[in-house]
Parts: structure tokens; C-alpha cells; sequence
């Protein structure tokens, strides 16, 4: 997987994805995503954005945000034409490794509650439920992992 950290020419594309990604969740949700709601030309300047990509092109997309305690993998969206290729999983191992190289422990994420596979997912990749925290329109489910090897947490 070529990942790169995305540039102000990148948000058309990121946009993009993360419409395609996040849009089959709407009906099982009840509600618009969460990523569905932001401007990404402000998500970069405030996160870090990681761009997956093959020779199709943009594949992948995860938008972290470091944090003093934690790295919080605040999206991971896979083309949906990439999925099942095991792109999510990269962008996974990707987050933990930015988690390491900025000393932390501990990567926090939070997904809708309706999102069952998405949950068991997460959980096979090593990610246990911490809480659920209601909003007035959904239901959060926040999720934690912790590494081992890294000096804060």
C-alpha cells in the first residue's frame, strides 16, 4: 500500500471517498454519517489525513487525530470499489504505527451503534468497547486498543 499525507489539491478526492464509503450507512443508521457532515478542507488542517493508493488510484482514507493521551482513528473509508481487498486493514496497522512513532499506546474510535459489522470488525482487529455515549440524534459506540511498546498512554 503507497500511503501519503494529504495537500489542500487532495479534499475534492477525499470528499469523494468519503461520500461513496460512508453513504450505505445512512439507511442503518437513520441519520447522515458523521463524516458525511464535515468540510474536509477543515478536517485537514486540524487532523491528519493518510491517502491509500494503487495504481486505480485513491483507495483508502484515514483521518487521525493525535491527541496527548491517545491517537484517535477518527475515519477509516475504503473506496468502495477497493472493498474487500483489505485496504481497511492496512489503514488499520497504519494508524497503529503512526501511534507508535508518536509514543502513544492507546487508539481511540468511535462508530454508530447500528453498525454491528463494523463493531465486530474493529473487534477482530483488537479493538474492545470502552462505552456507548448517547447524542440526541444516535448512539456512539467508543472503541479502545491498546499497544504495547510505546511510552505514554
Amino acid at each position: 500500500m503507497n500511503l501519503r499525507r494529504a495537500a489542500a489539491s487532495d479534499v475534492t478526492a477525499i470528499t469523494a471517498l468519503q461520500h461513496a464509503a460512508y453513504a450505505p450507512n445512512r439507511p442503518l443508521l437513520g441519520v447522515e454519517p458523521l463524516p458525511l457532515l464535515c468540510d474536509y478542507a477543515a478536517i485537514l488542517n486540524d487532523y491528519e489525513i493518510w491517502l491509500s493508493e494503487d495504481a486505480r488510484g485513491l483507495d483508502g482514507v484515514l483521518v487521525l487525530r493525535p491527541r496527548v493521551d491517545d491517537l484517535l482513528v477518527w475515519s477509516v473509508a475504503t473506496a468502495p470499489v477497493a472493498q474487500g481487498r483489505g485496504v481497511g486493514k492496512r489503514l488499520l496497522a497504519a494508524a497503529e504505527a503512526r501511534a507508535a512513532e508518536l509514543g502513544l499506546n492507546t487508539l481511540r474510535l468511535y462508530t454508530g451503534e447500528p453498525l454491528t459489522g463494523n463493531i465486530a470488525w474493529y473487534e477482530r482487529t483488537g479493538y474492545v468497547r470502552e462505552s456507548v455515549e448517547q447524542l440526541s440524534d444516535r448512539r456512539l459506540v467508543h472503541m479502545v486498543k491498546r499497544l504495547t511498546g510505546s511510552t505514554k498512554h
